[in-house]
């Protein structure tokens, strides 16, 4: 017999890379399945913001007359309600978190050779998904009612660069808190500072220049105030008008990129955060 035929199979490894990347894949197919099979989770976080943008909106235009500009107030709105249901869609998702710890599979996937990062950026994927999905019937449910939207392919770049980053930043604070707090009820009762007030504050309803100094002084510092300038700059607002409320007269496109690297600041910290506290409590 040869050498050649009694030399065996060589195997090479897998590349480490390629492993982190399948690990990573699987953990977020696992999430989406869960999610799937939770259509509240779903269609919950659509509800209130369909409400403002299909019936309030309407409704204050007629009343007031709308934002006495070339803004279509119904579309200033329906994109504003965005800023609410990103944030709701987070909030779900981190208490779905809390669910698996009580009564899942989270110990067994933490005794899994993957590292424990992969389990938040695996549940990060899909809510990143998810928030993007809802968002886009937003906004399509919108224009169906009447709003009025100046679309091109660098303004939709600037919106999906908002949206990503601000969902980023949204499932950094759910995933952070879900792990800080432990128990749904004390959870649950966290959403309306963490989802709904910024939401008042951060010019979804009405330009932040209507509000008094101090409070808009505020809002210029919230990263959904600066996420829904730009999603408003991307989709209804090509002269920028949201954007030089917070930084004043200046170049439309510096004040879009500055904006972008607030809510990209934002985004990094608070999934460096969620990571650091999900592998604290993790040990515990």
């Amino acid at each position: 017999m040869s050498a050649t035929s009694e030399a065996g199979v060589i195997v090479l490894p897998t590349p480490r890379r390629a492993r982190h990347t399948s690990a990573l894949a699987t953990l977020a197919r696992r999430r989406a399945a869960l999610t799937a099979g939770n259509p509240r989770q779903i269609l919950v976080p659509l509800l209130g913001p369909i409400l403002l943008a299909m019936i309030v909106a309407p409704a204050l235009k007629k009343a007031t007359g709308g934002l006495h500009s070339a803004i279509d107030y119904q579309s200033f709105v329906g994109v504003g309600a965005v800023g609410l249901v990103i944030p709701l869609s987070c909030i779900f998702a981190g208490l779905s978190v809390i669910v698996e710890r009580q009564a899942g599979a989270q110990r067994e996937l933490l005794a899994a050779p993957v590292p424990r990062s992969f389990l938040v950026l695996g549940n990060l994927a899909v809510a990143v998904v998810l928030s993007a999905l809802q968002a886009i019937v937003l906004v399509g449910l919108t224009a169906a009612r009447g709003g009025a939207f100046h679309i091109t392919g660098q303004g939709i770049a600037w919106a999906i660069g908002a949206g990503l980053l601000f969902t980023v930043f949204m499932y950094g604070v759910a995933e952070t808190l879900a792990s800080a707090i432990g128990k749904a009820e004390d959870f649950i009762g966290a959403t309306p500072a963490v989802a709904i007030l910024p939401f008042f504050f951060a010019g979804a309803l009405f330009p932040i220049s209507a509000m008094p100094g101090a409070l808009a002084a505020v809002a210029k510092v919230l990263p959904l105030t600066h996420a829904l300038a730009l999603l408003r700059y991307g989709l209804v607002d090509p002269s920028g008008q949201g954007l030089h409320a917070i930084w004043g007269s200046g170049n439309t496109t510096v004040e879009a990129w500055a904006s972008l690297g607030v809510v990209a600041l934002f985004a990094v910290a608070l999934t460096a955060v969620s990571i650091r506290v999900f592998k604290r409590s993790a040990v515990k």
